[in-house]
């Protein structure tokens, strides 16, 4: 849904956005206006942040909450409609009205429709069910809340045909899978091989909905054996290696076998078929290119994980981008990305003396040296600590470290 912009070079600066059109947490202008048992107005997106990260209170008021139901401001979002209208010629685009969520009502229907009935009608009902799924979070929780994954899981694993199973999948693949479900999907061996053929189909969307299914069993999955079995299908890796390395601009398809490739790692037994597919040129690839934080951080660990591995490490040490790139991603991304990429640097290291070289080349003792009094995690930091040290004999001459730079720091200069 597009925000409300302002071309800034005709925009009269005396152009003031009345302060009761702003959201108190964001300060910007309000483009779904809803309201709090508080009585207080936010902008839905900033309110659904704040509390998703376990507030109970309001914002402004402080007051407990003593519901979390979010009431749209009808009155309010027109109002602020009306303002961006009357000053377009200012720049200001008027902000649209916020779709609702699907009735329950609808979603009910087309689920009993896509259940049974003529072939027309239930493909016709999927295709309904796949768009309001894909349009919003609020639309998954509707559909989510009224048994479409056991509807879907019917209609997916199903002697029917392929395009009721592809798009029944597609609905299944955005939904949250209970643990019992996962379960019954991981320990039927049927399953498992349907979801992994459909990896290699011709088509991108199915491929990538597979994946994200898979993703979701083994995650959902607590049994260490039942998830390693998952990891040790035939083509799995192979599968989920082919849809990082699509050519073609595809977020979402990145985004899952991201994913699904690190849930699969997890299974050490088999992180040595995850290289064989080519796992790790494809982490290297995509590394260079990923910009969300939570994709990234997943790649690294993933890395991390291939390296504690003889097959992994020389494979990462054998691609000249990966040292570089460890050590550039180091600090630029979040805590926990800096952990992984200094693990996987550490065991590289351990490995390899050319990989001590290239990691020193590259500025890693100084990028070490920031991690150490960094609020980085302490497991960042102490293995920054033994990377420093593994790095001592490989510092060279030309190398020089002020240690006025650091002092009053608790960085250790060996």
């Amino acid at each position: 849904m597009p925000a409300a912009t302002f071309n800034l070079e005709p925009l009269d600066i005396s152009l003031q956005i009345p302060h009761h059109f702003r959201c108190p947490i964001s300060l910007e202008l309000m483009r779904d206006p809803v309201t709090l048992s508080s009585g207080q107005t936010y902008d839905r997106s900033s309110i659904d942040a704040w509390l998703a990260t376990g507030n109970t209170t309001c914002p402004v008021t402080r007051q407990p909450l003593m519901d979390f139901n979010l009431i749209p401001n009808h009155t309010l979002r027109r109002l602020i409609q009306d303002w961006c209208v009357s000053n377009r010629s200012f720049g200001v685009e008027r902000i649209p009205t916020p779709k609702q969520p699907a009735e329950p009502v609808l979603v009910r229907s087309l689920l009993r429709q896509a259940a049974s009935g003529p072939y027309g009608v239930r493909a016709s009902s999927l295709r309904k069910l796949r768009s309001l799924a894909r349009e919003s979070d609020k639309n998954r929780i509707v559909i989510a809340a009224n048994n479409a994954r056991e509807v879907m899981m019917s209609i997916a694993f199903a002697d029917v045909g392929s395009d009721l199973r592809h798009d029944s999948l597609a609905v299944l693949s955005v939904l949250a899978l209970t643990e019992e479900e996962c379960v019954s999907v991981g320990s039927d061996p049927d399953r498992i091989g349907f979801l992994v053929n459909l990896l290699f189909h011709s088509s991108i969307d199915v491929r990538v909905n597979s994946a994200a299914v898979i993703e979701s069993v083994v995650a959902g999955i607590r049994s260490p054996e039942l998830r390693a079995e998952i990891s040790g299908a035939e083509g799995v890796f192979g599968g989920i290696v082919g849809i990082l390395n699509y050519p073609f601009i595809h977020p979402r398809g990145v985004k899952v076998g991201i994913k699904a490739l690190f849930a699969l790692c997890l299974a050490k037994q088999h992180r040595g078929r995850a290289v064989a597919a080519g796992a790790v040129e494809a982490l290297v690839e995509r590394l260079a290119e990923v910009e969300n934080c939570g994709d990234a951080e997943r790649a690294l660990a993933t890395v991390e994980l291939l390296c504690r591995i003889p097959a992994g490490c020389a494979a990462f040490e054998a691609h000249a981008l990966t040292v570089p790139l460890l050590v550039k991603v180091t600090l630029k991304v979040s805590g926990r990305a800096t952990e992984y990429a200094a693990g996987a640097l550490l065991a590289l290291c351990s490995a390899s003396e050319r990989a001590q070289r290239d990691a020193v080349a590259a500025g890693v003792v100084t990028q070490l040296l920031l991690v150490v009094q960094s609020d980085c995690t302490e497991r960042a930091k102490r293995k920054a600590q033994m990377l420093l040290k593994l790095l001592r004999s490989s510092w060279s001459d030309a190398y020089v470290v002020k240690t006025e730079d650091f002092a009053g720091s608790d960085v250790v200069l060996f």
